[in-house]
């Protein structure tokens, strides 16, 4: 096909599905090299300098260091129109039982984020072909977030008393930084453990979570000579815990809540009454009611520790991230690729209320513009397991940069048409200067004496 010539919507799937194809082995090279060398959030500095080396290959300019290591590259198809962001995650976990895990820092890409950012490069790969630039209208953003997995809350804390960051998360503290300004609506896919479930997985929502990092204050004191002296910060935090079991039973089945946290401090010598004890914790459900009420329900249980042994207890209160809510015509165009790519039978749609219980920050991004996050079923074992591992790269990567390309193209062409169809159609949950305020005003610290 000749440069410059006129397409239709399906020769530019077919250009787009065909560069993609060129570029396979490349993708794929790409999503297990980052596998080999995981980092957690804010810290992803050789994943994030691959991805840019990458964008910048297809001709690219780069915009780097946004909230320390995202990036940002935009693609203009050089007529007005919306614009399309593709996104992916660049960070990891930190499950050092996982078989991929760094010796060092226990890091293991055992969510699959390894993987989009084969997609994002795929899509990328696609959209740049000369040959669409006479069909599709307005541009495509390719964004790279950093610590979408809300760990390491402590060192974050510092970070944020430092004035380095504001958010605890990647998409949380871009949002702050106006990375999303410009983009008038996002996608992404997440790559799910599938054990013989559908391929591709579209609809559904996520639980929304608020995050504590919880300091129990007591006094040292000789653990075999004069215990009666001191005031034991890990009892108090264990009787904390203890309480928050209590209130398991209270929980309704419809709301999905969780309720989970770990110790990450739990004293400093053994033979020494703990006087300084931390506890990170997470409250996650499906409605902002009943979030609030699982999370009243947390907070008396920490102060209620501390009072049971004479303790202080400070609880600091982080805004996490808001219920995913799919965009339904954006979403609709995707299934249709879906069916396309990998057949009607391999795609499957989840009810608008179905939570699967995690959470993620594209639920933010979710409150103020079109944004959907499909799950492509390209993994066995457990997700944030030592077994979680990608059975089928091709589903992992490949397939759904095929699908979001198509998408993609199905937004941006006719002038556009179809993406201004959705913004035209769409309702906020609230502005984007709601939003920041909102998240602003979530950050919490209260000190509690119980001494």
């Amino acid at each position: 096909m000749a440069s410059g010539a006129i397409v239709t919507g399906q020769e530019a799937r077919t250009v787009a599905f065909s560069a993609i194809d060129r570029v396979t082995r490349d993708l794929v090279g790409t999503a297990r090299k980052i596998y080999a060398e995981p980092e957690v959030g804010f810290r992803e500095r050789k994943t994030s300098a691959l991805v840019a080396r990458s964008l910048r290959t297809l001709g690219l300019t780069v915009e780097e260091g946004i909230a320390h290591t995202g990036l940002k590259a935009v693609y203009d198809f050089g007529r007005p129109g919306p614009r399309i962001a593709v996104i992916c995650e660049l960070d990891s976990l930190r499950v050092p039982s996982h078989p991929g895990a760094d010796q060092e820092t226990g890091a293991a890409h055992a969510c699959g984020h390894h993987t989009q950012v084969g997609m994002l490069l795929g899509v990328a790969s696609a959209l740049v072909q000369p040959e669409l630039r006479n069909m599709l209208s307005g541009s495509v953003a390719f964004i790279a977030t950093p610590a979408e997995e809300f760990i390491d809350v402590s060192e974050r804390l510092e970070m944020r008393n430092a004035g380095l960051l504001q958010f605890l998360s990647g998409k949380q503290e871009m949002m702050r930084l106006g990375a999303f300004d410009d983009v008038d609506m996002a996608m992404m896919v997440h790559t799910a453990s599938g054990d013989g479930s559908p391929r591709i997985t579209v609809g559904g929502t996520s639980n929304a979570h608020i995050v504590h990092h919880v300091r129990f204050i007591g006094r040292s004191a000789h653990a075999g000579g004069a215990p009666d002296r001191g005031i034991n910060a890990l009892q108090a935090a264990m009787l904390a815990i203890n309480a928050i079991n209590t209130q398991r039973e209270t929980l309704q089945e419809q709301h999905v809540a969780r309720i989970h946290g770990i110790i990450t401090r739990g004293g400093s010598a053994v033979n020494a009454i703990p006087d300084n004890v931390v506890y990170e914790g997470r409250v996650r459900a499906m409605s902002p009611d009943a979030l609030t009420d699982v999370n009243d329900k947390v907070l008396r249980c920490y102060r209620a520790g501390a009072l049971g042994v004479g303790a202080d207890v400070e609880i600091t209160s982080i805004p996490g991230y808001l219920s995913m809510q799919n965009n339904l015509d954006m979403q609709a165009a995707f299934a249709r690729n879906a069916e396309t790519v990998v057949g009607r039978s391999h795609v499957r749609s989840s009810d608008d209320a179905e939570s699967r219980g995690g959470s993620t920050d594209m639920g933010d991004l979710s409150t103020v513009m079109p944004a959907i996050h499909p799950y492509t079923s390209a993994a066995t074992g457990t997700s944030h397991g030592p077994d979680y591992v990608i059975a089928d790269y091709d589903l992992a990567v490949v397939a759904p940069a095929k699908i979001m390309a198509a998408t993609a193209i199905d937004m941006l062409s006719n002038d556009a048409a179809e993406a201004r169809r959705v913004l035209s159609n769409y309702k906020p949950v609230m502005s984007r200067s709601q939003y920041l305020a909102t998240q602003q005003e979530r950050f919490e610290t209260e000190l509690f004496r119980g001494q």
